[in-house]
């Protein structure tokens, strides 16, 4: 197929990210506006320097620089305009809704309030749905290198804005932080109401997609990428339809794959796994959700039928009420019947 062909199928095919963290989202020249309005410096001279700063060889040499840059942000404004800018972007992606990551401890731990960050980020959000049309989920991440006791302080505080937010998650640095040690935050998280999700499996090995599936009663894996090395668990997942999250350029970024004609997508497919396309950190990485498809698509020769499967799992993968789901499942399925 052609690649200008297949470019725009992708690019107007309605979609839902839900692997999104909005810290990875901060485009060097919001960066520097920021840093300037509130005085802040920052270790680059210039937008240049910065993007040549985005090469890692691991997912750590990432959040060094991922934490870096999201200490630039300090008022309710800065989160705010950090958020509509991603919204701005997908939309001209044809994207109707986003499940969106938040890292509140790694602003908390600066000094920045919780409702600062939320707020803003809250605001956005709103006039996103009002102005751009596109539907949102918040979701609140535990930093898995900080403690237990780090995460239920960041639960508590989460309480007066318990209404904003659907569901918890487990995001930084994986090797050495099992899902495990928060077993006892996500039970009463689950309690409280919150739907659970976590990254697992991106660099840690397969037992860790174990750990989120059976200690934490995960509803969806973030990455899940290592869950081919053990038959029994693609099992456990394919029967069940856990949807993964899968960043494919991500995952090339950070060195967990070589080369993007490795990644497994196909094979995973192939298995019955109920899988979804998204850009994780896309300032970063090098691609919003559309380049992920457009990458993928032409290296390993997705079809129109590929993408629109994946689009319509997008949605099925959601947090979206049943009804919604339906009609934005029926509307990629129009799509592809009319391009």
């Amino acid at each position: 197929m052609a690649a200008t062909s297949i470019e725009k199928f992708i690019t107007g095919i309605p979609k839902a990210e839900l692997h999104l963290h909005i810290e990875g989202t901060f485009e060097p020249e919001l960066m520097f506006e920021i840093a300037k309005r509130n005085n802040k410096k920052i270790k680059y001279n210039s937008v240049e320097e910065v993007r040549e700063a985005y090469k890692f060889n691991n997912l750590q040499e990432f959040l060094d620089i991922y934490y870096a840059g999201a200490g630039v942000l300090l008022e309710e404004r800065d989160f705010y305009d950090l958020t509509y800018a991603y919204l701005k972007k997908v939309h001209s992606q044809n994207l109707k809704h986003t499940e969106v990551f938040f890292d509140p401890q790694t602003h908390t731990d600066r000094g920045i309030l919780f409702g600062t960050v939320i707020t803003g980020i809250h605001k956005a959000l709103e006039d996103g749905r009002t102005h751009l049309g596109i539907s949102y989920k918040l979701i609140m991440s535990f930093l898995r290198h900080l403690s237990e006791e780090e995460a239920f302080n960041t639960l508590e505080q989460a309480m007066p804005y318990k209404d904003w937010i659907t569901a918890v998650g487990l995001d930084s640095s994986e090797v050495g932080h099992p899902p495990s040690k928060f077993q006892r935050v996500y039970k009463k998280a689950a309690e409280l109401g919150f739907h659970t999700v976590a990254h697992a499996g991106e660099e840690g090995p397969s037992e860790y997609i174990w750990e989120a599936l059976r200690l934490l009663n995960v509803v969806r894996i973030d990455h899940g990428n290592r869950c081919l090395e053990d038959e029994q668990l693609v099992s456990e997942l394919a029967n069940r339809q856990i949807p993964l999250t899968l960043c494919p350029l991500s995952n090339l970024e950070l060195k967990v794959i070589s080369n993007l004609s490795d990644y497994p997508l196909r094979k995973m497919m192939g298995k019955g796994l109920l899988l979804t396309i998204n850009s994780d950190d896309p300032a970063y990485f090098g691609g919003y959700v559309n380049e992920n498809f457009l990458r993928l698509a032409e290296v390993l020769d997705l079809s129109k039928k590929d993408v629109c499967d994946l689009a319509k799992n997008s949605f099925r993968a959601s947090f979206l009420d049943e009804k919604t789901k339906i009609r934005l499942i029926e509307s990629v399925e129009e799509y592809y019947r009319n391009n």
